[in-house]
């Protein structure tokens, strides 16, 4: 029986094949765009990475007074452990042996890559308002949230969201990647059993699969074993409402689509293997080098895109719309690693309150307006009347 894992990417095309003799339309531009897209994204990267490890935020953040139960501990530790012994295996299958056979990196290694990078987009959904936030017992190096540009929320350097880099490497890098593959895999299943199924449809299904499944890892497995927690979620719309490990149903429509769109961007392909974000790649000039720097390019530029549209933008926007952070999680300070609450001068984020900015003032615990040092209140601007004379 043969490996769906080992067979290429080129599994569906997006147009009929062209007859023989019938002439080839004009090569299109797409990729252009997608490696402009790509090159912005790089650059963000580049620089909220230097920017954190050479800044103030490049700091441990402890987890507090409270101990994560063992049924917390052993899973989040076996966990780690899994991905880094998994993450060689996953370098050599999708980067080395291509390169050592084929003097190239395939499509797979290109996502492993794009996908790995897009990490740096983790925090966004923290832009405006602290909604989701990592178990700070994880072993971390802060975080460089409060370094992306127009970063919204207050944080303070040792008192941020941490990034739980021992998971969250190994398991952006190949984790989505797998399960991209996976979800490919089942998309032409599908699309063997329903030949005459719609494109539409077929991305339509894929979505309603990956919804599910990230129900199945987040609402049943990751939450649970507190890898993480959307305290500011929207309690009516959650699964297990009120507790450290509620799910947002909006989380799975979020991450859903993500993945979705990924699968698609690996399923959907051309006859010659590429994907919609490379089509013109064939007018490049320049050599092999700078071919293939141009499609990682323009492939990261479109991963990127979909972590970006289909999750951050909405949820940024959620997240300013959240309920008051649960007892379950504000009790529990390696879910709140002195962001708000007890220990801290403000209270934690509610709907009753102002929503406060890294520049603004914020309400104390008293219910008490607190500016930021050296700042007054502003005064009162008097309004220009006819009789002014001015």
């Amino acid at each position: 029986m043969s490996d769906p894992f080992k067979k290429s990417a080129i599994t569906e095309s997006v147009s009929a094949t062209t007859d023989l003799g019938r002439e080839r339309p004009p090569s299109s531009g797409a990729f252009k765009v997608w490696a402009t897209v790509g090159a912005v994204f790089l650059a963000y990267t580049l620089y909220v990475f230097v920017r954190w490890v050479t800044g103030p935020f490049f700091e441990p953040v402890e987890g507090g007074p409270s101990e994560p139960p063992m049924y917390m501990q052993i899973p989040l530790m076996a966990n780690a452990v899994i991905l880094w012994i998994g993450l060689p295996f996953a370098l050599w299958f999708f980067l080395v042996r291509p390169w050592l056979r084929e003097r190239r990196i395939t499509l797979d290694g290109m996502l492993l890559v794009s996908m790995g990078l897009m990490m740096f987009q983790d925090p966004m959904l923290n832009y405006y308002s602290t909604w989701c936030t990592y178990n700070a017992w994880l072993w971390n190096r802060g975080s460089w949230a409060p370094h992306i540009p127009g970063w919204v929320a207050h944080e303070e350097p040792g008192h941020t969201v941490p990034e739980p880099l021992l998971t969250n490497i190994p398991g952006y890098m190949y984790g989505v990647l797998l399960i991209t593959i996976v979800g490919c895999w089942l998309m032409r299943r599908i699309k063997n059993r329903w030949p005459a199924m719609s494109n539409l449809r077929l991305v339509l299904v894929t979505y309603a699969i990956t919804f599910v499944l990230d129900f199945v890892m987040e609402a049943l497995v990751m939450l649970p074993i507190g890898f993480y927690s959307y305290p500011g979620a929207i309690q009516s719309l959650s699964f297990n409402a009120g507790t450290y490990y509620q799910w947002p149903i909006y989380e799975g429509l979020m991450w859903g689509g993500v993945q979705a769109a990924l699968c698609c961007l690996r399923f959907f392909t051309d006859d010659r293997g590429r994907t919609v974000v490379e089509r013109g790649l064939d007018r490049v000039r320049g050599g092999v080098v700078k071919q293939q720097f141009i499609r990682f390019l323009a492939i990261f530029g479109g991963v990127s895109a979909c972590f970006f549209l289909f999750y951050n933008v909405p949820a940024t926007w959620l997240g300013m719309h959240g309920d008051p952070w649960p007892e379950d999680v504000q009790k529990r300070s390696y879910f709140n690693p002195g962001i708000c609450g007890e220990g801290t001068d403000r209270p934690c984020p509610n709907p009753v309150l102002p929503l406060t900015t890294k520049h603004s003032g914020f309400v104390d615990h008293d219910g008490e307006l607190v500016l930021p040092d050296g700042v007054t209140m502003p005064s009162v601007v008097p309004i220009q009347r006819a009789d002014d004379g001015r």
